[in-house]
């Protein structure tokens, strides 16, 4: 015989906790599965330990998905506040960091011992190490082959996330749930993940790893973020890469103001006027990191000389590449170190009200395993709690 519950959630993560204490709070009899050991692995190590668990400032805009109105209706059914609203229930100390992002001042832990409070329900039964096997339709729901038994449930709720930190256990068994029950997909890259670049600029640049320079960038199709940017042996990252990346495609190049805030040409023009026999070079190294300049005059990207000899067309050639430095990425660090993965379960076979699929009663969708991808900045968290959340008042 198997074993009967009204909701059976797979995935122990950030959007399957939430989903669970809610629908258990219903009264629903309630099974999370997930093939971990333990609850919540991203959670813990999310935001160097201290997990980004949401943002003061909250919109659909903040998120990439193909529909951008999809997102509206579960961001306002939950809201960063009423997450914050539990974190002051659990007296979570909590500090906010530059853009609104908000931190545990402690621990990460503190939100997963938070999520397994709110589940600590007589009707929640939590499963580790337990892998799904086979999922079949019925009548009244679906039938699930788990490791050494079978269960039933009215209502299945995926939230297996995305396929990013593949050394936390992500898998693609989500998107494979999707497809058998016909469901389409929107296929899936790595998001908020460093560039790695070709060879040449790879080389000339891997001495700068370590150096930081707050920039503007702009991807082709205009979306464009300021924060600072990382030289890496690798290529370039830090969160101004981390950002464009999900708006990037192979081949396209980004577009990177290095002096954000001054302008290269009135600078040079004072200097040459106060000093015209200091070099470029040691000019340039008052506004940028002086490794930066060099590996670019060697590059013979600019020419080094005194400022005096540089004529009003040299100038303005010089402002318009430091203004607009554009370099075309070789491609990303992929899903090894990506923070998120971009497209999923289409959206359009989704109800924005509910997180169930229009075409198969009962199955329901929260988290990352669907095509919403957030911004860095803990998006992605409410992203999770707000889909969790709705899917679990009505699974």
């Amino acid at each position: 015989m198997a074993n009967k519950f009204d909701v059976v959630i797979i995935g122990a993560g950030a959007a399957g906790l939430m989903c669970a204490a809610e629908a258990g709070k219903r009264g629903r009899s309630v099974l999370v599965v997930d093939h971990a050991k333990k609850p919540g692995r991203k959670i813990l190590i999310s935001g160097g330990g201290r997990c980004n668990f949401t943002n003061y400032d909250v919109t659909a805009s903040n998120f990439v998905c193909r529909n951008p109105h999809f997102a509206k209706s579960a961001l306002s059914q939950y809201t960063q506040w009423d997450f914050i609203a539990m974190i002051a229930k659990h007296n979570i100390a909590y500090e906010e960091r530059s853009h609104g992002q908000l931190f545990c001042e402690d621990s990460a832990k503190e939100i997963v011992q938070m999520l397994l409070a709110e589940c600590d329900l007589p009707t929640v039964e939590q499963r580790y190490r337990c892998d799904v096997h086979d999922i079949t339709k019925t009548d009244s729901g679906f039938r699930l082959k788990l490791n050494t038994d079978t269960v039933e449930c009215e209502s299945l709720v995926i939230a297996t996330g995305g396929l990013s930190m593949p050394k936390l256990g992500a898998t693609p068994f989500g998107y494979q749930v999707a497809e058998q029950f016909g469901l389409k997909m929107v296929p899936t890259t790595a998001g908020l993940v460093p560039f790695t670049l070709h060879k040449e600029e790879k080389e000339a640049f891997a001495e700068l790893s370590g150096i930081a320079v707050p920039v503007t960038i702009e991807a082709e199709d205009g979306t464009y973020f300021k924060e600072s940017l990382l030289f890496t042996h690798r290529g370039l990252s830090g969160p101004v890469i981390l950002q464009i990346s999900s708006y990037w495609t192979p081949g396209q190049k980004v577009t990177i103001n290095l002096l954000p805030d001054v302008s290269l040409s009135d600078t040079l023009r004072a200097m040459r006027e106060s000093n015209p026999n200091q070099s470029l070079k040691i000019a340039l190294s008052r506004l940028l990191p002086k490794r930066l300049i060099e590996v670019l005059i060697e590059r013979g990207d600019i020419t080094d000389k005194p400022l005096k000899q540089y004529n009003e067309k040299e100038v303005a050639s010089l402002d318009a590449y430091f203004h607009s430095w554009s370099i075309a990425p070789n491609g990303t660090e992929g899903y090894r170190t990506a923070e998120v993965t971009l497209g999923g379960v289409d959206t359009d076979e989704l109800s924005s009200k509910t997180m169930e699929a229009k075409q198969v009663p009962g199955l329901y969708f929260a988290g990352e395993v669907m095509d919403v991808s957030g911004w860095l900045g803990g998006y992605n968290f409410q992203w999770a709690w707000s889909s969790g959340y709705v899917a679990g008042q009505y699974a």
